[in-house]
């Protein structure tokens, strides 16, 4: 059992930049694949970033130069800073993880209840 506690979101104007955070707890003594999703009201949820068992790293076509993904193993702490944010950014954002990438992006694995984040113009 692994649960997840988004924190971070918030509203800012576009252009603006939030960092969210991710803190694991329960049995996280695993490597897992870990990312971040995002689903805006009446769109489907899409990935945003990942990083796969091996410490590689993909972003969403959207998202690239924007956005970064990392991770502090000792603090159990995912993170993902956004920057230069706009208004299709806005939505539910949250993070989960599993023992594989494969698994996690058929949805998968261990997810946590989200932060939300909105973006005006």
């Amino acid at each position: 059992q692994v649960e997840f506690v988004e924190s971070g979101g918030g509203s800012v104007q576009a252009g603006g930049s939030l960092k969210l955070s991710c803190v694991a707890s329960g049995y996280t003594q695993h490597t897992y694949a870990m990312g971040w999703y995002r689903q805006a009201p009446g769109k489907e949820r899409e990935g945003v970033a990942f990083i796969d068992t091996d410490g590689s790293i993909t972003y969403d076509d959207s998202v690239k130069g924007r956005f970064t993904i990392s991770q502090d193993k000792e603090k159990n702490t995912l993170y993902l800073q956004m920057n230069n944010l706009n208004p299709e950014d806005s939505g539910m954002y949250s993070c989960a993880a599993d023992f594989g990438l494969d698994r996690l992006r058929k949805g998968y694995g261990y997810w946590g209840r989200g932060t939300q984040v909105t973006v005006s113009s």
